[in-house]
């Protein structure tokens, strides 16, 4: 029996030992609980079907939260945690009068949001400006570290730590003041805020804010591209497009500027489009981006090449001048590029060419050999073209020479033939009946032919055209005729030659006095014979 007993005392102690209970808290050791925030603790225990509670912090400072019993649990709620709730927590469980106790560690924080970014002011490209971040609701204070970064560099930091920590939550501020350029227009800036408790787990630690600058300025590198080109030709499409950048973003507008000084509105949008183009659509097409805060213009000149056309040759003061008078050719085209004025005298071997650069050229003088047909070309390297003009030069009769012979008919005998050649341009017209004396001419010679009954005389020739006129005078004497053998042998008894000076004063009083009667023709006028 003596050895039995021990045995059974052993297997009570194990019995009773392996049901004692067990006490659990959640959560446990140290929990970090930010202020504001709802928190339980969870006392629970195993295998105690009625288990007591109690609750107490360390120096019995009051709990700062309100107690739930239920079965094997005990929740103690601390809504919202506060700076009381910052003790140590510990459960205690009573199974049939047996205690059991845990622990935990309750520290509090805040840290509840993003950091708020700030500016003073709208951003001006080029005046001062600040922008501040600010972390609201912080504690401990003292730990927080704070930086404003741009694009990934820093531009200023903060640090707490010299600050006496209160039993407050606070607001923390970082402010930078900077001037905004262009470049920042669209740059990232970054409000970093960090809580670094390192015995405390919580989530998050860091916070950040980003923010993109929105810098104003007026429209700044307005550009204008041209498709295909800002040179065309007539009848080709041209697009051209227009950017400017600017914040906020600027309104395009397309203008051009006329011959009068004044601006054409074309079309507020960007792109500007000219189909079929003309020479009309030549010239300087303004492109304008406005903001608010300014305007920017840029200026492309569209060039559209014409082949040459419109092309004038003028004659001054005529085409028909008379000989010893000034002439001027002017010869005038249109055409892009500018064209090329060349002026030439057409003849039947090779033309003569006369460069001109202002397009006109000047005759002093006019002679005869001036007159001919004259051709101006305009050309440019997309084509050319040609006017005509012929220039008349009028001379008046000159060299008149005359004749005097017997007829070489028998039947004639009592006639004389005077002969008169003159050389002039145009050639002389008469007008008077068909039995006057007659004219022939080649090669600007006129040659008058009469039979006048033989007598001696004194006679005037007048010849004459549009140019002018030219006069002589010539004396006849009697001519005696013999017959020998059946032939005529002629015997000229006395040929006069040209008058002596008195005689052209003669001719002139002649002339003037039958100018009324002679409409305007070779005139051979039989004088009043001469006293003998």
């Amino acid at each position: 029996m003596g050895r039995i007993i021990p045995s059974v005392t052993g297997l009570l102690l194990v019995f009773v030992t392996s049901h004692t209970f067990k006490v659990h808290l959640v959560p446990e050791n140290k929990v970090a609980a930010q202020i504001g925030d709802k928190l339980e603790l969870i006392c629970s225990t195993i295998d105690c079907k009625s288990p007591t509670f109690s609750w107490r912090t360390q120096l019995d400072n009051p709990l700062g939260g309100t107690v739930n019993n239920n079965g094997s649990r005990s929740i103690l709620t601390m809504d919202p945690v506060g700076f009381s709730n910052e003790h140590e927590y510990l459960c205690t469980a009573s199974c049939d009068n047996e205690k059991k106790e845990k622990s935990t560690t309750i520290d509090i924080y805040s840290f509840p949001s993003d950091p708020i970014i700030e500016f003073n002011t709208s951003l001006y490209v080029g005046e001062k400006a600040s922008v501040t971040c600010t972390i609201p609701n912080v504690y401990p204070s003292d730990l927080l570290t704070m930086q404003l970064e741009k694009d990934g560099s820093v531009l200023d930091m903060k640090e707490f730590y010299n600050e006496p920590r209160t039993e407050t939550t606070e607001t923390k501020r970082l402010m930078w003041t900077f001037i905004p350029t262009f470049e920042d227009a669209g740059k990232e800036i970054a409000c970093v805020a960090e809580l670094p408790m390192e015995e405390v787990d919580f989530e998050p630690k860091k916070r950040q804010t980003s923010q993109r600058l929105s810098v104003n300025y007026g429209p700044r590198n307005t550009t204008v591209s041209v498709t295909p080109s800002n040179t065309v030709r007539e009848g080709d499409t041209v697009i051209m497009t227009c950017t400017s950048n600017g914040n906020p973003s600027p309104e395009v507008s397309w203008t051009k500027h006329l011959i009068s000084g004044e601006s054409q509105f074309l079309s507020k949008d960007a792109t500007l489009t000219i189909k079929n183009a003309k020479a009309d659509d030549l010239g300087l097409y303004v492109c304008a981006g406005v903001n608010q805060f300014g305007r920017e213009k840029k200026t492309v000149e569209l060039i559209v090449q014409v082949p040459p056309k419109d092309t004038v040759l003028s004659v001054f003061p005529s085409d028909t001048v008379k000989e010893g008078e000034n002439v001027t050719f002017t010869c005038t085209a249109e055409g892009v590029p500018a064209v090329q004025i060349i002026l030439k005298k057409k003849t039947q071997g090779a033309d003569t060419m006369i460069v001109s650069e202002s397009g006109s050229y000047h005759i002093y003088r006019a002679q005869l050999e001036d007159a001919g047909l004259y051709e101006c070309e305009s050309r440019n390297k997309l084509g050319q073209q040609f006017q005509n003009q012929i220039l008349e030069v009028k001379v008046s009769p000159q060299n008149t020479a005359e004749f005097t012979y017997l007829s070489d008919h028998t039947d004639e005998q009592e006639k004389t033939t005077i002969l008169s050649t003159t050389y002039n341009h145009p050639l002389p017209h008469t007008g008077q009946p068909s039995n006057t004396p007659s004219l022939s001419s080649q090669n600007s010679m006129s040659t008058l032919y009469s039979d006048i009954k033989n007598d001696t005389g004194t006679y005037l020739i007048v010849v004459y055209n549009e140019a002018g006129n030219n006069t002589d005078v010539i004396d006849t004497a009697s001519v005696a005729i013999v017959k020998r053998n059946g032939f005529l042998i002629p015997v000229i008894v006395v040929l006069s030659c040209l008058s002596i000076m008195a005689i052209p004063a003669l001719a002139v009083w002649v002339y003037v006095s039958r100018k009324g009667r002679v409409n305007g023709s070779y005139s051979i006028v039989n004088a009043p014979k001469p006293n003998v």
